[in-house]
């Protein structure tokens, strides 16, 4: 059985506990390797490592840095189809969706901030003709990342490659459910040479590996991608230690469909929205308005596109839907839906496992892609995250009425508007109360744009200039100059 193990110091070491996590493969329901259960004395040794190595890393120039990142990116691309392989394998996604979207994501997270960082700039201002005033972005230290199991690779990256750009070394933990693309990450980031203790991966459960991250002394940055509950807790211990953090958090988007939207575009863009990656991003659109004029005929039109998504084996490459990440995450979804059915609401597709989809998989974590109807706004189903291929339908009258509706959640993270009437899509997302709006599209992405959520969806924001910003201190300088003796 394989061991993912460590890599701490520029090479890969055991847990000092000797003990080991089975990792299982959603699609088939099989362990097939061991991840390293880490401790404190994990993380110490990591933060050590990222310490000796933050003096001679920050030292390097911008182009310095740069040339390091490309190497990264360069490495994942040369190893794209094992990238590939170990996403899906470790997540259950189907291996189309991981070749077209996450590693080739991966590498240009890489690509785009060597690039950035090579362009940032800070702020002068000539305050009289003989004071300067000038400001300085320094690297802040040791780095703490915590990543999420539903884009791995994608978002570690996301997180990683900014904060090396800007001068940092990092301790990274992904999760201990999707680890293996970060144990391939690390041999990549050998055989490039990066110097040793410049990037760490723990590996771990977040209560043991992941809180030492966060409360050591010397992580001067918090960065996470994750569930409500945990960036709260990672909030508690930050605040009176004073750390920056940024934090991620869950979303429960609102769709908001409009008479006037392109028909055939809206039912395509909004099926994509609710279930790509089984629905476990959490940018997914799982509660969708619909405006009364077109409500029959689309929810009608939506059912049967759903019924011909295929729930499949991850490496057939007509599966729309592969599995989800564990047993207990497909029954806490199967708890909502039982739930929905309590509180009134319809199945009109799914609602259940699907029937044996092949040999390989008869023991995988699948499930149908749900639609319900018939909900109040306000229902446990509607108002909490669940995090899968379930999605409710819910018809409006006016702007005024989806609009509180829509907002009228803990989360504000994204939403996608559908309407062909400019004033109107304008005027909607500006009373959108999410950090991220889409008008007539869904997850179109630019690494420029800053990403993040209102409410409990998240403090900070993510991309471009903003995690540049982030994961610098600024430092203003003010020069005075002796006119007497110029």
């Amino acid at each position: 059985m394989e061991k993912i193990e460590n890599y701490i110091g520029g090479k890969f070491q055991p847990p000092e506990s000797g003990n080991y996590i089975e990792n299982f493969e959603p699609a088939t329901g099989s362990v097939y390797s061991e991840i390293a259960d880490s401790d404190e004395r994990d993380v110490e040794k990591a933060v050590t490592a990222a310490k000796s190595a933050f003096a001679s890393w920050s030292d390097l120039t911008d182009c310095e840095r740069t040339e390091y990142l490309n190497k990264i990116a360069q490495g994942i691309k040369n190893r794209a189809e094992e990238f590939v392989a170990a996403e899906s394998k470790d997540n259950g996604k189907p291996e189309p969706l991981a070749r077209r979207v996450d590693i080739p994501r991966a590498e240009n997270n890489f690509r785009f901030f060597a690039s950035a960082i090579t362009h940032f700039s800070s702020e002068f201002h000539e305050t009289i003709p003989s004071i300067y005033n000038y400001t300085l972005r320094q690297p802040r230290g040791v780095v703490g990342a915590i990543s999420p199991w539903n884009l791995p690779i994608y978002l570690l990256s996301w997180k990683i490659a900014p904060a090396l750009a800007a001068g940092n070394t990092v301790v990274a933990k992904p999760s201990e459910l999707s680890p293996y693309t970060a144990k391939l990450l690390s041999e990549v980031c050998i055989e490039i040479g990066l110097p040793d203790g410049v990037l760490n991966i723990v590996h771990g459960y977040g209560n043991k590996a992941g809180e030492a991250i966060v409360k050591h002394p010397d992580v001067s940055t918090i960065t996470f991608t994750g569930g409500t509950v945990t960036g709260r807790k990672i909030n508690e211990i930050v605040a009176p230690m004073f750390k920056k953090a940024s934090l991620e958090m869950g979303g429960k988007n609102p769709t908001l469909i409009f008479d006037d939207c392109d028909y055939e575009k809206t039912l395509a863009g909004s099926v994509h929205a609710a279930f790509s990656n089984q629905g476990e991003i959490c940018l997914c659109g799982s509660r969708i308005f619909v405006q009364t004029g077109i409500y029959e005929s689309f929810v009608t039109d939506y059912v049967e596109r759903v019924k011909k998504l295929k729930v499949g084996d991850p490496l057939e490459e007509d599966t729309n839907i592969g599995a989800l990440i564990s047993e207990d995450h497909r029954d806490k979804i199967e708890m909502y839906v039982e739930l929905a059915k309590d509180e009134g609401g319809e199945i009109l597709c799914g609602g259940k496992r699907p029937e044996k989809i092949n040999y390989r998989c008869e023991d995988g974590y699948f499930y149908e892609p749900t639609v319900i109807t018939g909900l109040d706004h306000n229902c446990r189903v509607n108002q909490e995250e669940i995090f899968g291929p379930v999605v409710t339908i819910i018809p409006f009258e006016t702007e005024s009425e989806v609009l509180e509706w829509a907002n009228g959640t803990q989360y504000g993270l994204a939403g996608s508007i559908w309407t062909e009437n400019v004033s109107r899509a304008h005027r909607v997302a500006s009373k959108l109360q999410s950090g991220i709006i889409w008008v007539n599209c869904w997850m179109v992405r630019d690494l420029r744009v800053p990403f993040g959520g209102m409410k409990n969806s998240g403090v900070g924001r993510e991309g471009g200039w903003e995690a540049l910003r982030f994961f610098t201190e600024p430092k203003n300088v003010t020069l005075v100059i002796d006119e007497e003796n110029k």
